[in-house]
């Protein structure tokens, strides 16, 4: 997830939507590993409703801008408890409530050190994905200079959408993984434990598991290479495939998992086997990157304008 976050939605976003400049002066460190990158959207009361966020960036007499607010849910967002993460692109809000929302929101990178930028909390005690480090940001009147505006003044929204859509299949690719690694696990779990003198793949209920397992799989990566392979990466409008793959990965991995959890018994509760790690996991991946709910909202809105599916 970490890796996710600096490559993807820090690295990749820069690389497509920053000018010469920018990209020479962040993306070596970025991509040699010297500082590492995070994407700031959430707030702590704007999640899926991204564009009613309040954190705000005012031009001021400096020549650049001035940036208030708080951002939630960070990944990379801190070294440990009292240090920062290096460098984040931070969307903010440029334009009044009458601006319509896709000319609202703008694009900054900010950086470690920048005065009234600092580490609002770490976030602690995740349910999974817990080697990520995950904080609370704050910027209180930072100023940010004009050169580190990415794009166009209120231009960032189609940007944040393009992202989006990359992070969910991503995501929908992790989904995969824990379901792979669940797969083999169970699969050699039920051939080698034994029960009432016979191996544990003998019962018609475990073989229940690991084949429905196996073939909710195989599903899922079939049709997560099929999008991957035919997005447009140059912009944004693979909304509909992006969403659903997102949808059905991430709902697959959990329940192989769970499945998983199931066939190891009380071996698979504990931390001395993976599978509880990778059930606790996968809950996030329902929620993070756009939720099940949003994913099912954006697909039926999108679904509208189609009559016949090909």
């Amino acid at each position: 997830l970490s890796y996710l976050a600096h490559s993807l939605l820090f690295t990749n976003n820069l690389n497509f939507n920053g000018n010469q400049e920018q990209k020479e002066r962040f993306l070596p460190d970025a991509c040699s590993g010297k500082r590492i990158g995070g994407m700031c959207m959430s707030e702590p009361a704007y999640g899926t409703d991204v564009l009613g966020m309040q954190t705000t960036a005012v031009k001021n007499n400096k020549g650049g801008y001035t940036l208030n607010g708080q951002k939630m849910w960070i990944t990379n967002g801190c070294v440990d408890d009292d240090t920062l993460g290096d460098m984040f692109l931070v969307y903010a809000r440029t334009a009044t409530e009458d601006t319509p929302a896709s000319r609202s929101i703008s694009l900054f990178l900010v950086e470690k050190g920048m005065d009234g930028f600092s580490l609002g909390t770490r976030i602690k005690d995740k349910c999974g994905m817990r080697a990520s480090a995950t904080a609370e940001l704050v910027f209180e009147d930072v100023h940010v200079p004009a050169e580190n505006l990415v794009g166009e003044e209120g231009g960032a929204v189609l940007c944040m959408m393009r992202n989006l859509e990359i992070e969910r299949v991503a995501l929908g690719a992790m989904s995969c993984g824990i379901a792979r690694r669940s797969v083999e696990m169970m699969n050699a779990y039920a051939n080698e434990r034994k029960a009432f003198s016979q191996p544990l793949v003998n019962f018609g209920q475990i073989q229940r598991y690991i084949a429905n397992s196996y073939a909710e799989f195989m599903a899922g990566r079939t049709y997560l290479y099929n999008v991957a392979a035919n997005m447009e990466l140059e912009h944004a409008g693979n909304r509909l495939e992006t969403d659903a793959v997102k949808l059905f990965c991430t709902e697959m991995g959990k329940n192989v998992a769970d499945n998983a959890i199931q066939v190891l018994g009380g071996n698979g509760y504990i931390g001395d086997y993976v599978v509880e790690r990778l059930w606790r996991d996968s809950k996030l991946l329902e929620i993070g990157g756009g939720t099940l709910e949003s994913h099912q909202k954006n697909m039926v809105r999108d679904l509208k304008s189609l009559n016949k599916i090909d």
